[in-house]
């Protein structure tokens, strides 16, 4: 069983890597140079870190999911391991969120108190 959880997780970690870069060369890129963009708090800017930092957070859970199915593999693996993972995972979510969007957009407080949460949790 462990094999397959690795090359599942393998999986996810190659397809998470390919997801962010072709996403960003070929639709993001693409995208943001057309000149119709939602105007959202008086620019496109924001609706353009909007986008980017979305794009990239499917990547983020899919590393999450792939740290976790290789915990799984792990003997050691406890509850407490699956807390921490998760909330690593959710860590990466707000800094993503607040750095991308220059704390415009609120997301970033929810995904910290979701890792605060699960870290405590974890405790």
């Amino acid at each position: 069983m462990a094999l397959l959880l690795y090359l599942a997780a393998t999986l996810l970690v190659l397809v998470s890597l390919a997801h962010s870069y072709l996403g960003e060369r070929f639709i993001l890129m693409r995208l943001f140079k057309r000149d119709n963009l939602p105007q959202l708090f008086g620019s496109s800017d924001f609706t353009i870190r909007t986008l980017r930092f979305a794009w990239h957070l499917t990547s983020i859970a899919w590393l999450g999911f792939a740290a976790l199915l290789i915990a799984l593999a792990s003997p050691g693996f406890t509850s407490a391991t699956l807390l921490h993972i998760t909330a690593l995972t959710f860590a990466l979510h707000s800094l993503l969120a607040l750095g991308l969007s220059k704390g415009r957009h609120w997301s970033w407080i929810l995904f910290a108190v979701v890792s605060v949460l699960l870290a405590v949790a974890a405790m």
